[in-house]
Parts: structure tokens; C-alpha cells; sequence
């Protein structure tokens, strides 16, 4: 019926200096055919021996030492792994992996259809499809616009420390590093991090470390554009702390971050969640405003875009203008065609291409980046955009039903790393009018792999 044309991965678009986002682990139920590294080499240091067979694992780890610089390069190595090579080694590791995980990709289909894969389109050398150069990022250092910062112990054994994490759950090994030393951390998300933690250890209320050990202050988010704004979430747990206790705590922090120490950060706006969930949507339980603008704004493509608290937006604002060009230039939209943009986030893709399109179709679960997407579209002049908010799997069978006219649909999906519900794949393979798929991943050997081979079950 029809094939997708495109399959692009977020890191190889705007390869990220030192980061390699597959790690490698065999999504469920899968064949023995895509276990084994992406790449050759092991970029991380064990930092703790795992627990011998009966022997408890340590939930508290005592005082292990000052936080020196092997801490801090054992946080780089997990986190960036790839940090010690040069930017162009790193662009050359990324790009043999990707050509693996085609390679495993084309195996696995000859084995489902028992049928050589082949294609009348150019080729790499080694595999069916052509695959693309990376195109390098024009920023390799502090370019992430958001950062969420746990609280745990430090290895001074101090449980206020706000950082990221070495270590598992599962070994009760947690250690909290400070990320100072990250390569891909803007100064000013540290300078937050740094005066959270100093907020942290004058508060009489201890942190939340497990649920059901109590405590109350939990992770800390940052997120910048590239005027200098920024915006800090803080995430609390209320355990039984009445609304008037509640509201002490908001404006002490609150009084923290405007008044005291925390001012020299110069916050645009400060939000608070109380959260007795891992994760917590503002439909679950609102972000609560205590100063400053409700948004923050950035410029892209030509664009004034609102970002909400929880919208997704690309973590490298420069490497997301250029991975949207591609897409456009990739999905080969025109005056007759409809752009439907699945888990649009804060509609960008769609808006940048709304010009060179009949009509722009978003589909996107969280309800505070639709929101965002339309002010946008309406503050940018663009008028032949909407937006859908809800589960993709339950609103586009039923969308792409009403536009059932013959006109010719570009799909361009974008999702989390969980990929795509199979009732999507099934939709869009459904749909004679889609003759372009452009599937943007930022993990393509995990779930993106399962539904690329769902798209050929359905054939």
C-alpha cells in the first residue's frame, strides 16, 4: 500500500556532544537478534560491586568521601558518555551505531517476511536504505534548555544533595553527584541547582527521598530559552501537612528565591507541585505559580513559541531549528497536502511548515502544550492549524476518518520513548491518503524498531 520514506533519530539530526541515548537493552518479547551494544566500547565505570546473592543491599549508604573530581567524571561517563572523545570522534561512534541498528532492523524484517529487504532508492554501503551523514549541533556545550535535578544523598552521605544520580535503586547504591562538571549543563541551571540545595539544607523539612519514608522536598527542574529567561519548578511532597502549613513552605521558598540567597539567580518565574506521584501532570495536580510569568518564549524558525511548565519542547534549541528544516525539507509538503503532526508537543514542526501546507492536523496528550500551540499559532498570524488534545490512539482514527476526501496526508510522528500505541501504527497504515511517514526518534533501537516492523505487519 504505502512505505514510510523517512526515519530520522533526534541524535543523529543534532548530535549531542557526548551523549549515545540507546544503551542497548532488549525491549520485551524481542528475538535475541537486538541484544548486544550499538557500539563497541563501554563508556561507563562500575561505582559500586553489586550485592552478593543474600546479602541485603545497603538502602543508606554512609559517608563515602569528598565530592572530588572522580565523582564528578563518574557522573560525566553515565551521563555523557561519550565526553572524553573529541566532537567529530563522537559524531563517528553515533553514525556506526545508527548503521547497526538499520543493519539489525533489515535482519529482523527478512526473518518476518522471509524476503530479502530491497528499495530502488541510493544506498549506503552495508545496508538497504541510504543513511545520511550526522548533521553536527552549532552548539556542543551547555546547550540542554531543561534540566530536572534529584534530591538524594551526596557522597558525603549529606540526603540534601541536588544533582544526579550514580548508581541503581535496585542495588541500593543512589548516590547524588552535583553536575558542575557536565559538558552539556548551562552554567545557569547549575547556579539554580547550586542555591536549591543551599535553600534544602537551612530547611527544618527533610527531603523526600522515598515515598514511604516521608519527607517532603523533592526534585528541582530548570528551564531556559535562549533570551536568559529562566523558570524553576520545584516538586513537594504535602504527606499530611495542612493547606496553611502548605502555604508556609511556598512562601519561604518563595521568599528564598526573590529575597534571600537564591535571588542572585534572577528567576523569571518560580512554579511549585505538590506531587505524591514519581511523575505528576498539571491535570493531576496544577503547577502553582508563586511569582513571576506564567511562560516562557522562544524564538525559532522565524517563530515566537510559548513553552508551559510541562510542554515538551527539543533540549537543544539550535539543534531543533535544524532538525525541523530536515523534517520539512524530508516530508516534501506542498499547497495540496495536510500535515498531521502525531505528539505534536508545543506544535512547532507543524506551525514552521503550516506555510507550505494546505492544512496542519496536531495531535498531543498533555493539554497545557496544546494550549501553548495554539497561542502560538494565533500570536504568529497562522490560521490553517489545529490541535487536538488526547490520547493519539483514541483521536486519529477518528481524525483521519474525517478527511477522508482524497487528499494526499503527510504524517509526521514524534513520540516519547515509549514509541507509538499499535492501534497509531495501525491507523496510519490504515489510511491510503498517507503516502509520507517521517518518524523522528530519540531512542530508534528501542520501541521505535518495534513499530517500524509493525508498520510492515500491516502490509
Amino acid at each position: 500500500m504505502h512505505s514510510p520514506r523517512c526515519f530520522l533519530s533526534r541524535a543523529d539530526i543534532f548530535s549531542k556532544p557526548g551523549l549515545l541515548p540507546w544503551c542497548a537493552r532488549k525491549p520485551p518479547g524481542w528475538s535475541q537478534l537486538f541484544l548486544g551494544s550499538a557500539c563497541k566500547g563501554n563508556f561507563t565505570h562500575v561505582i559500586a560491586k553489586k550485592c552478593q546473592r543474600g546479602q541485603k543491599s545497603q538502602k543508606k549508604p554512609s559517608h563515602l568521601g569528598p565530592l572530588d573530581g572522580s565523582w564528578q567524571e563518574r557522573l560525566a561517563d553515565v551521563v555523557t558518555p561519550l565526553w572524553r572523545l573529541s566532537y567529530e570522534e563522537q559524531l563517528k561512534v553515533k553514525f556506526e551505531a545508527q548503521k547497526k541498528i538499520l543493519q539489525r532492523l533489515e535482519s529482523y524484517l527478512q526473518m518476518l517476511n522471509g524476503v530479502s529487504v530491497t528499495t530502488a532508492a541510493p544506498k549506503s554501503k552495508g545496508l538497504c536504505c541510504l543513511l545520511h551523514p550526522i548533521i553536527p549541533s552549532p552548539v556542543i556545550d551547555g546547550y540542554r534548555n531543561k534540566s530536572t535535578f534529584s534530591v538524594n544523598r551526596g557522597p558525603d552521605g549529606n540526603p540534601k544533595t541536588v544533582g544526579y544520580y550514580l548508581g541503581t535503586w535496585r542495588d541500593g547504591n543512589i548516590i547524588c553527584v552535583r553536575s558542575n562538571q557536565l559538558k552539556n549543563m548551562p552554567e545557569k541551571h547549575n547556579q539554580v541547582a547550586q542555591y536549591y540545595e543551599v535553600f534544602l539544607r537551612q530547611s527544618p523539612l527533610e527531603p523526600c527521598l522515598l515515598f514511604h519514608e516521608g519527607g517532603y522536598w523533592r526534585e528541582l527542574t530548570v528551564r531556559t530559552n535562549s533570551q536568559g529567561h529562566t523558570m524553576a519548578i520545584i516538586t513537594f511532597h504535602p504527606q499530611k501537612l495542612t493547606q496553611e502549613e502548605l502555604c508556609v513552605q511556598k512562601e519561604t521558598v518563595k521568599e528564598f528565591f526573590t529575597k534571600g540567597p537564591g535571588a542572585v539567580c534572577d528567576l523569571t518565574s518560580l512554579y511549585f507541585q505538590e506531587s505524591t506521584m514519581t511523575r505528576c501532570s498539571h491535570q493531576q495536580s496544577p503547577y502553582q505559580l508563586l511569582f513571576g510569568e506564567p511562560h516562557i518564549f522562544e524564538d525559532l524558525l522565524g517563530l515566537k513559541i510559548r513553552i508551559s511548565p510541562d510542554a515538551f519542547f527539543q533540549i537543544n534549541t539550535s539543534g531543533a531549528e535544524m532538525l525541523y528544516q530536515t523534517v520539512g525539507e524530508l516530508s516534501g509538503v506542498n499547497s495540496n497536502t495536510i500535515l498531521l503532526d502525531i505528539c505534536c508537543g508545543t506544535g512547532v514542526i507543524g506551525l514552521s511548515l503550516a506555510q507550505y501546507t494546505s492544512q496542519v492536523l496536531g495531535i498531543e496528550l498533555v493539554e497545557q502544550a496544546v494550549e501553548d500551540a495554539r497561542w502560538t499559532a494565533a500570536f504568529n498570524g497562522i490560521t490553517n492549524c489545529e490541535f487536538h488534545t488526547g490520547r493519539a490512539e483514541k483521536i486519529l482514527p477518528q481524525l483521519l476518518k474525517s478527511k477522508e476526501d482524497g487528499q494526499l496526508i503527510v504524517a509526521v510522528v514524534n513520540p516519547a520513548r515509549a514509541g507509538l500505541h499499535h492501534r497509531v501504527i495501525q491507523a496510519i497504515r490504515n489510511c491510503r491518503a498517507i503516502r509520507t511517514l517521517v518518524f523522528v526518534s530519540c531512542k530508534p533501537q528501542g520501541e521505535t524498531t518495534r513499530n517500524v516492523v509493525e508498520q510492515h505487519r500491516w502490509l
